[in-house]
């Protein structure tokens, strides 16, 4: 398993986090682990969006194009 050292977190983040963790009977540890693994397997918008559309009707005929990309953290340099 990898490890990841958050430096700079907000003191009020770092609250809530373990207010959540106490809430969900989690470690801190764990409840970031939970939101951070929740986070990276979010559905692609797109893909909900057509999903949605087509649960309410009238999209039937929209094709869902296979999905190969991977998801991967923005590069500012």
């Amino acid at each position: 398993m990898a490890s990841v050292i958050v430096r700079g977190l907000d003191e009020s983040v770092k609250s809530r986090i373990a207010e959540q963790a106490k809430e969900h009977g989690r470690s801190m540890e764990a409840e970031i682990r939970h939101i951070l693994t929740r986070a990276a397997h979010r559905p692609h918008i797109g893909i909900a969006l057509m999903r949605a559309a087509q649960a309410a009707g009238g999209a039937d005929d929209l094709e869902t194009p296979d999905r190969t990309d991977t998801a991967r953290a923005a590069d500012f340099e």
